[in-house]
């Protein structure tokens, strides 16, 4: 569990877009995976059972905040994250859509850039843990971050220039 919970965080992060949302879930995910580990007949197949847990439990989350959005929230609850708010309206705004400019990016980029650059850059992990995690070799790690980062950089931009 401690090899992979990095990976696992970086697949509920990159579904949900909510690093406290994903850290609530990867809780949920290696509770599942706890609890259903007799289900699991061929150690080598951990690693994709516990991301297909994981994904079943962002589904579920995503479903479970549709539903609540439907609700109305108590004026209580509204005045209380309205008063949190520290920066200008705008500049939340601008944040949470760079934000979203940059997860629909790395949504789109191939496996192989997407979980290197969220592991290294959104969760922290250092390079050996992300070598394991992934099975590769420190020059093809580094490799990959490098491409990944050039290629981000690139879509970003043309996100920008398309919005400019």
């Amino acid at each position: 569990m401690r090899r992979v919970s990095r990976l696992v965080y970086a697949r509920l992060y990159l579904e949900v877009g909510d690093a406290h949302l994903a850290e609530d879930l990867l809780q949920d995910t290696l509770l599942t995976a706890f609890r259903t580990i007799g289900q699991l007949t061929n150690a080598e197949k951990f690693r994709p059972w516990i991301l297909r847990i994981a994904q079943n439990t962002a589904i579920d989350a995503i479903r479970r905040q549709a539903r609540k959005k439907r609700t109305p929230e108590p004026e209580v609850l509204k005045f209380r994250r309205d008063m949190q708010v520290v920066s200008t309206p705008e500049e939340e705004m601008e944040r949470s859509e760079m934000r979203e400019k940059l997860l629909a990016v790395l949504r789109a980029m191939p496996d192989e850039y997407r979980l290197p650059l969220i592991l290294r850059y959104f969760v922290g992990a250092d390079y050996e843990s992300i070598q394991k995690q992934m099975g590769l070799s420190n020059g093809s790690l580094r490799g990959m971050l490098h491409r990944g980062m050039t290629r981000l950089r690139a879509e970003m931009q043309k996100e920008t220039q398309a919005q400019g």
